[in-house]
């Protein structure tokens, strides 16, 4: 699996209708820089809002998998999230003009044939991996779902369907490392029951649907009259029963159905936004239960982030001091609020700053309640990301660095005389034109007290 994100070569144009909407579609979607992740836009509402493809954002899933956010909403996204993920599109921007992706022939065949045939972009940023270190269950036991993630060290899906069916039995389907996505799934078309159908079609849904873009399932006879009032609803008066298929020949798999409930299950777990590094096992899934299941994967990767990635030692000596720090920067006291460094690479530093009652901002900030004052918490972190990308130049001690923009600030608990605070920054994306982009967080015992995520920029100082 490669380790960089890629975005596509150049951009792919779909139309068609939507499955439940019966509207005409036109579904753009283009290369997209890197760390944008998939991102929906409306280019038929006004301002053309995004809505980011993620688990957050998931707001029905009783018919496909549909995002919302500010208003803004997109239906049946996980065909085309299928193939956009799973042949390794990590950032795309993609505008339509309706709120449902078209249904094409129920398949994600001709997503993922545009996608091999127009080819693939390697971009600088390193992918985001979630690592399953432990066993994960997501389970509707009424309904007999069950979804279950081991560790594993690369990403795989074992999956299993038994709706009780004379016709479509017990099927499985499996994607392994090396698998040919486009050949193996992506042809899998999508599937119902006959007697779901009416019920559906009073729901004033599947306005779009045709015998040629689903499978339709017959598990009972079907009489004279009730196959007449099919050739009505479909317009086509040569409606047959095939196999217990309603006018379905051949299917193209004799285990279709459970690929395409694999195909799914992709698009959907793509909704979490990084890839997945362990082995699924799934029985029975459905749009809910995969997007509820990265909603707990994303609590699980939040909560994560809210614990150190480095340990510091105050035993080992430190990789730059006190007198190093002043070397590198030009904040003097009392505005150096870095004491030492103990972590640094290409892409993060680590450093502490120990609180004491001695500190020139605690005489007012507050004389019987003494806490740091929150903008000199980010401040620390800037001061420790300057460390980072300093570093970038030959000679540090000629530059500085000056804030740009500062976001998504939240502070978690006061910070206080006689704590030890631990600093980590990592950058975002690689440095452009002296441009910095780094995410900061502070802990005291570990415990998340702020973060934030911060751009600077590089400049040379005046002689």
């Amino acid at each position: 699996m490669p380790s960089k994100q890629q975005t596509l070569k150049a951009p792919l144009t779909f139309s068609g209708k939507g499955l439940h909407t019966g509207l005409q579609v036109t579904m753009t979607v283009k290369p997209a820089a890197a760390n944008t992740g998939i991102v929906f836009r409306r280019i038929d509402l006004e301002g053309a809002p995004s809505i980011p493809a993620l688990c957050d954002y998931v707001t029905d899933t009783s018919r496909g998998t549909t995002i919302e956010h500010n208003g803004a909403r997109v239906s049946t996204i996980e065909h085309i999230m299928s193939a956009l993920w799973t042949l390794g599109v990590d950032n795309a921007e993609i505008e339509i003009n309706a709120p449902e992706t078209p249904i094409m022939d129920g398949s994600a065949r001709e997503y993922a044939a545009a996608i091999c045939e127009t080819g693939l972009e390697e971009q600088p940023a390193e992918r985001l991996y979630y690592r399953v270190t432990e066993k994960m269950v997501y389970t509707i036991p009424e309904k007999g779902v069950a979804i279950i993630l081991y560790p594993d060290d690369e990403f795989s899906v074992s999956l299993h369907v038994d709706y009780n069916s004379k016709v479509i039995g017990n099927q499985y389907a499996t994607f392994n490392p090396g698998d040919d996505y486009a050949a193996k799934i992506s042809p899998c078309r999508t599937f119902v029951f006959l007697h779901e159908l009416e019920p559906l079609m009073k729901m004033n849904l599947i306005k779009g649907g045709d015998l040629d873009n689903a499978i339709v399932v017959v598990e009972n006879p079907v009489s004279d009259e009730q196959l007449e009032h099919l050739k009505t609803i479909f317009n086509k008066p040569d409606i047959r029963i095939t196999g217990g298929y309603l006018n379905n020949l051949e299917l193209r798999f004799n285990n279709e159905l459970a690929r395409h409930k694999l195909l799914d299950l992709l698009g959907d777990f793509a909704l979490l936004g990084r890839r997945i590094k362990g082995r699924v096992w799934a029985t029975r899934p459905g749009h809910f239960a995969n997007t509820e299941f990265m909603k707990q994967m994303k609590n699980s990767i939040r909560k994560a982030g809210e614990k150190p990635r480095f340990k510091y030692d105050c035993r080992q000596p430190a990789l730059y001091d006190i007198n190093a720090i002043r070397r590198m920067l030009p904040h003097r006291p009392p505005f150096l609020l870095v004491d030492r460094i103990f972590h640094l690479d290409q892409t993060s530093v680590a450093g502490i700053k120990n609180v004491t009652m001695n500190e020139p901002f605690f005489v007012g900030h507050f004389p019987e309640e003494p806490v740091m004052p929150g903008v000199l918490i980010v401040e620390a972190m800037a001061q420790c990301s300057g460390i980072l990308v300093l570093g970038t130049v030959p000679d540090p001690e000629n530059y500085s660095t000056y804030f740009m923009k500062i976001d998504g600030v939240k502070f978690k608990r006061k910070v206080v005389p006689g704590d030890t605070l631990q600093f980590e920054i990592n950058l975002l994306e690689p440095i452009r034109r002296g441009v910095a982009l780094c995410e900061g967080k502070a802990f005291v015992g570990g415990t998340l007290a702020c973060e934030a995520v911060m751009m600077a920029q590089i400049v040379k100082n005046k002689k």
